[in-house]
């Protein structure tokens, strides 16, 4: 059982986002890190590089391991995650989305591009959420970074490939403010992190995050997605 405060529960409804702290023991942190370094000797059919070959470092992402990956599925399903999702989204059910796997070595300049989740995906709802669970120690200058309150701007904007930034075609979506050219307009959430730290935000949130400037600390991450009482089917172009 994870304890969640109503301070907790109102920062997450209010802001979009809430960061907890400690609530992950060593036995899922060492879990979740063993199914990474499976995943990246024996990526799946959605493993890709971000980098570009131009670029310095590596930027590993993949897709739903916990079809192929024991460590994930015993995670997903057996962790406190589902648990903490369901009490922040104040949701009656609680159900398993997909998980996703980011991981930025030392020395990468590549960013995360600035853009919401809930677009990439053809479900709707306002209990929607991404669990981001770093294993390593980082700091606010590479810790995901979020615009406060961005979840009630009641928009979507058109998705981006992360590989290299290009905007989805056809989707009909405006595309997103360009928040990394004005961060002073913005209030941006983020926080210096110890392993078993997590983050629960909002599916509309819009977010990302810089590079791993580091030479010696890796950052990994595994993001699960929740979906709550109210989200349903959503087809979309």
């Amino acid at each position: 059982m994870v304890t969640i405060t109503q301070e907790e529960i109102n920062s997450y409804q209010e802001q979009g986002a809430v960061c907890l702290r400690g609530v992950f023991d060593p036995y899922w942190l060492d879990l979740v890190g063993e199914g990474i370094e499976a995943a990246i000797k024996s990526p799946g059919p959605l493993a890709e590089n971000y980098v570009a070959d131009d670029k310095k470092g590596d930027f590993y992402g993949d897709l739903d391991m916990w079809h192929r990956h024991d460590e994930f599925m015993e995670f997903n399903l057996r962790s406190p995650t589902a648990e903490i999702a369901a009490k922040l989204m104040q949701s009656d059910t609680i159900n398993f989305f997909y998980d996703q796997m980011l991981v930025k070595e030392p020395g990468t300049d590549t960013p995360t591009p600035w853009h919401q989740d809930q677009p990439y995906w053809a479900i709707s709802g306002r209990q929607i959420s991404s669990l981001w669970l770093p294993l390593d120690p980082i700091t606010k200058d590479v810790c995901l970074e979020l615009v406060k309150g961005s979840h009630n701007w009641g928009q979507e904007f058109n998705p981006q490939h992360f590989s290299d930034n290009t905007p989805y075609e056809n989707t009909g979506l405006p595309e997103l403010p360009d928040i990394e050219e004005n961060r002073d307009e913005y209030d941006i959430l983020s926080w210096n992190m110890e392993p078993g730290d997590c983050i629960l935000f909002q599916a509309m949130m819009v977010h990302g995050t810089q590079g791993n400037p580091s030479e010696a600390h890796r950052r990994r991450v595994l993001s699960t997605r929740w979906a709550g009482d109210d989200t349903r089917f959503a087809e979309k172009a």
